[in-house]
């Protein structure tokens, strides 16, 4: 009786022992979970690329940032960017969402431009705590442009007359089918300017004294990456996984969040894959014709912004 008391006594002075290295060892598994950061991407034109296409404004990702600055454990938050530019109301939404995001959920925000953040792609930039680009990349263009055709010689050839009925005398201000006038160019430039401002201060806000004493700074002017640096519109040069690891230690997990939707998905939001029968075959058909000239007209758009910085 006393063995089988005192064997008994010893196993139940063990189990608690067991139950404490198991804790212990479950602590020691949770310290050890790698820093997490997760990543998205912003890409494209910024506001309307053609009338029948949108390029990336608040509405479009709002979501995703939402989902990548609520990720639960993350260490910080960071953003690919490939933009030329585009609207500057659109790129002065981005930019404040990213920044109310960021002091809600208490993270950093590290922006790594790729091919170009330029104009309203820069302003999207300076959301970021700390700004990274590769050499090569294209910096800057901090100005306002505001550029369209005139066509009267053409119509007049054409033997075509403009009829343009307005309750305003400025409703009609810088029709390009009438000659310019000198006070409509005017009042455009003041608006130009006053855009212009906004965005000159929204950039010395963010970068502070990181920015350099540069004539050219606020010119529209653009820089390689290098020279982006040495003026201070960036932080540095490295690519997101390099920068990442200086930052959180080799072990850090970079988290893709949101992204572009595959073309079947896309097809969905015509009606394709819904579609079924041969009596489909024509309005299918007529989609997908009405998509593609849609697209082809909002590339040629896309393709005139990215040109102006050599891509």
């Amino acid at each position: 009786m006393t063995e089988n008391t005192e064997k008994t006594g010893e196993a139940n002075n063990e189990a608690p022992k067991k139950k404490k290295k198991s804790r212990r060892r479950k602590l020691l598994f949770w310290k050890k979970a790698p820093p997490l950061v997760p990543v998205l991407r912003l890409t494209g034109p910024i506001g309307a690329v053609s009338p029948l296409r949108q390029g990336m404004s608040l509405a479009s990702v709002a979501d995703t940032l939402e989902a990548a600055f609520t990720v639960k454990g993350a260490r910080a938050v960071a953003i690919l960017l490939n933009s030329p530019g585009g609207s500057p109301v659109q790129s002065a939404l981005i930019y404040k969402r990213i920044r109310a995001l960021a002091k809600e959920n208490h993270v950093k925000v590290y922006v790594f431009a790729e091919d170009v953040a330029a104009s309203g792609g820069y302003m999207i930039a300076c959301a970021g705590d700390e700004i990274y680009a590769d050499e090569s990349s294209v910096i800057g263009s901090i100005g306002v442009i505001s550029a369209g055709f005139g066509f009267t010689g053409l119509i007049e050839k054409l033997g075509i007359e403009r009829r343009v009925h307005t309750a305003g005398e400025s409703k009609a201000m810088l029709d390009p089918f009438q000659p310019e006038r000198a006070e409509e160019v005017a009042r455009l430039e003041a608006l130009q300017r006053e855009v212009h401002e906004h965005f000159k201060a929204l950039v010395k806000e963010s970068r502070g004294k990181r920015l350099a004493e540069e004539p050219e700074l606020f010119t529209g002017a653009f820089w390689a990456g290098e020279k982006a640096k040495e003026l201070g519109l960036i932080d540095g040069l490295g690519d997101l996984r390099s920068v990442m690891r200086h930052k959180f230690g080799k072990n850090v997990q970079l988290k893709k969040v949101g992204g572009t939707r595959p073309w079947w998905r896309r097809a969905q939001g015509i009606g394709i894959a819904r579609s079924g029968g041969e009596a489909d075959l024509p309005q299918i058909s007529a989609q997908i014709s009405a998509s593609w000239a849609e697209d082809l007209m909002a590339a040629l758009e896309a393709r005139s912004l990215w040109s102006r910085f050599g891509l």
